[in-house]
């Protein structure tokens, strides 16, 4: 959805409403969030492996860059009213945001944090967008119309580079049994997460060329005392319909410095429709199960896939969503076709040590048993197919340090340092790869 449209959506809904509507509360009960967010990106494609992106895909192999490296920042600012007096209640949401170049080269690019041209890699000085939605609520139910940020499992916002994925569409978010929340929705467009172009579609996160009209989903999350249940279903339009279970549960044990934690997370797709992504029966389930001291975490978990095809979910073109399987890592997912994979994790926090603010997470992850050859799925297919006379493994080690601003005029400044290392066998679908992400978000609220 292009600017001006944008703009006509929300200005449009909101001119029928009167002066003395809008002397209310709409505009005193609003809040205007600005984030400020400075992203530098290194890939380092080791063994061989070469960046397929920009310049370089005019370049025999063999004289390919061998990494992809860009420096971005990006302005995000969301303004959400507050509603008019009255029994229905009209508000609205509306955002901008802006990506500036601070570094890029034509052979180094596609790392998705700016736009560039795919051919010569040549990438914009700066990009952006405006955009927002209409709202409407009666006691605890509000219904939205617009752009917007969904946030469940089944459609998930991307939030991984410089600026998120926006979705247009409708979305019902109900709170009036307690404990209960309720989101239903319906999206028929997004713009991804590095291009400012609305497109008439979804894609998914395994990039095999699969595209849908829509999605809808219905589904809610049950707080519990010590926990939570969320279900959730959804049809992506003549490509699946998707299912998810998901669980959480902490308790403190008799010494108050010990915690029990525990999480499960568990999705099924099934192929609908016209089979727009072809025959298509995957199912995950993955579970993490971690102990707490004081200010230490360590965690395991373990992560199956179930049938011929990869699990795969929603994406936003070049990128998926944003993932609630728990062996999802930095750069792999370990969601091949009957993958199983473990985790190990460590998490700090650095306060009891006179350093507030600073955190640190650590992980492994092992992944093996991929086989799709039974798969009769073009799509997925077509993008690999595993060699059962080679043993696939491969594993992914995550580091991240962490500090943020506890106090001061800087206060909630978060910096992130993230390096990833990944390693495969002959075989694997991706490239072996070391990461480097640099992030600085400095929040504003007014």
């Amino acid at each position: 959805m292009n600017t001006p449209v944008r703009l006509s959506l929300v200005i449009g809904m909101l001119m029928p409403l009167s002066p003395e509507i809008f002397a209310n509360n709409i505009f005193e009960d609003g809040k205007f969030d600005l984030m400020n967010r400075n992203f530098y990106f290194y890939r380092d494609f080791r063994n061989g492996g070469s960046n397929p992106s920009g310049a370089n895909s005019q370049l025999p192999v063999s004289e390919r860059e061998g990494y992809r490296s860009e420096w971005a920042h990006g302005i995000i600012g969301q303004y959400s009213s507050g509603f008019t007096d009255g029994a229905v209640q009209i508000g609205f949401d509306a955002y901008g945001m802006v990506g500036i170049k601070l570094y890029s080269d034509e052979y180094k690019t596609g790392t998705n944090l700016i736009t560039f041209d795919p051919k010569t890699g040549e990438a914009r000085d700066a990009y952006g967008e405006i955009g927002g939605a209409v709202k409407v609520k009666y006691k605890d139910t509000v219904l939205a119309y617009g752009n917007q940020f969904p946030n469940v499992p089944v459609i998930a916002t991307s939030t991984v580079r410089l600026l998120p994925t926006v979705s247009t569409g409708l979305s019902l978010q109900d709170k009036t049994l307690d404990h209960l929340l309720i989101n239903a929705g319906y999206f028929y467009s997004m713009n991804p997460l590095d291009s400012t172009h609305d497109l008439s579609y979804f894609t998914t996160d395994y990039a095999a060329g699969i595209k849908a009209d829509s999605i809808s989903f219905l589904g809610g999350t049950y707080k519990l005392p010590v926990g939570s249940v969320t279900v959730y279903a959804s049809e992506l339009e003549d490509v699946w319909n998707q299912y998810f279970l998901g669980a959480t549960y902490q308790k403190a044990l008799s010494d108050p410095d010990q915690k029990i934690k525990a999480a499960f997370a568990g999705y099924s797709n099934n192929d609908t429709g016209k089979k727009a992504g072809g025959d298509i029966d995957a199912h995950i389930a993955s579970a993490l199960l971690g102990y707490q001291y004081q200010n230490h975490t360590i965690s395991a978990g373990y992560q199956q896939v179930f049938g011929n095809e990869p699990f795969d979910w929603v994406g936003f073109s070049t990128i998926g969503g944003n993932s609630s399987i728990l062996n999802a890592a930095q750069f792999a997912t370990f969601s091949e076709a009957k993958e199983k994979s473990w985790q190990i994790k460590y998490e700090a926090d650095f306060a009891p040590y006179g350093l507030p603010g600073f955190s640190l997470m650590a992980r492994y992850l092992y992944g093996w048993d991929i086989d799709n050859t039974r798969s009769n799925n073009p799509f997925y297919t077509k993008r690999h197919v595993y060699d059962q006379n080679i043993d696939t493994t491969h594993w992914e080690r995550d580091i991240q340090l962490a500090y943020k601003v506890p106090a001061g005029f800087a206060k909630g400044m978060d910096i992130k340092l993230r390096q990833a290392t990944h390693r495969a066998v002959d075989g694997y679908r991706y490239n072996d790869i070391d990461e480097l992400r640099v992030i600085i978000e400095y929040p504003l609220s007014f």
